[in-house]
């Protein structure tokens, strides 16, 4: 016999692949409640508690990422994805990727045209790194196990961006606190595009001291968003910036170390590093 987490499960299985199949009708929540035959205010309820986002934000992430391909892969223009998509317009087009994708359609399109990226190699106590900065601040900091397959993510993240090989100041600040000079952090300047949501979790993570652990659920807690620690879990798994934004500093509700975008034995030198760092004081 069926468990109703179970049964909660194929429901919002069966939403998904509804969502997934019906984007570009763009359908309401009566209509995809309807289809797994509950109320729209128990289904809305039921799917943010399990997804960690509403069903609306959920159509929004679809419909963004057959946006982008049709955009960066099949060169459309942004009148022909609107319409491919499901908009009634370039201006929701417009919208939706400013509240999700923390830019503009052209400005995604045309991957960071016009925009000069210093970069470097560097090590550090953790492995090499590769650092990045635009004349804002750092855009990208990595653990490059291989230094051109790191170059590679950078160049795909920015394709018609002029990168440079260069150390500038950005990139010497940020530096600095590899060698223990913590008084330093005021000088980092980060530049960083992401959703309204990624960017109040970056700034969460910013918060967590030295030596502290933090949990996905405490972080959503904090942020007025108690059920929201899937989406925590993902806007952490999307950091920009390893270390300077400190997401090796989370773990789960049970004590568990979990995952790390570098490899959890890094994760785990990191929060070690730093305890060590700090009973030194």
């Amino acid at each position: 016999m069926k468990t109703q987490a179970e049964y909660n499960f194929e429901r919002i299985a069966k939403a998904i692949g509804y969502l997934s199949e019906n984007f570009k009708a763009q359908p309401n929540l009566e209509a995809v409640a309807e289809k797994v035959h509950l109320s729209p205010y128990h289904f809305q309820r039921l799917f943010t508690d399990w997804a960690g986002v509403s069903p609306k934000k959920f159509l929004q992430f679809i419909s963004l990422s057959y946006a982008k391909k049709l955009l960066r892969e099949d060169m459309a223009s942004l009148s022909a994805t609107s319409y491919e998509t499901g908009l009634s317009g370039s201006s929701r087009l417009h919208d939706l990727f400013i509240n999700i994708e923390g830019m503009t359609p052209a400005e995604y399109k045309n991957g960071g045209k016009h925009l000069v990226i210093n970069y470097s190699f560097a090590d550090s106590p953790f492995g090499t790194i590769l650092v990045a900065a635009t004349p804002k601040g750092i855009c990208h900091l990595t653990f490059a196990e291989e230094t051109q397959s790191a170059l590679l993510v950078l160049k795909e993240k920015y394709p018609n961006a002029k990168l440079i090989q260069k150390v500038d100041a950005h990139q010497q600040n940020a530096l600095f606190i590899f060698r223990h000079d913590w008084s330093k952090l005021s000088e980092i300047k980060l530049h960083l595009k992401g959703t309204d949501f990624q960017l109040k979790v970056w700034e969460s993570l910013i918060r967590v001291p030295l030596g502290r652990l933090v949990t996905y659920k405490s972080i959503a807690a904090h942020m007025g968003k108690p059920k929201a620690s899937r989406a925590v879990g993902s806007a952490v798994g999307a950091n920009p910036v390893a270390f300077l934004i400190p997401c090796h500093r989370v773990i789960q509700s049970t004590g568990y170390f979990g995952e790390y975008h570098w490899g959890a034995i890094r994760k785990k030198a990191m929060i070690g590093w730093e305890a060590s760092r700090l009973a030194a004081h």
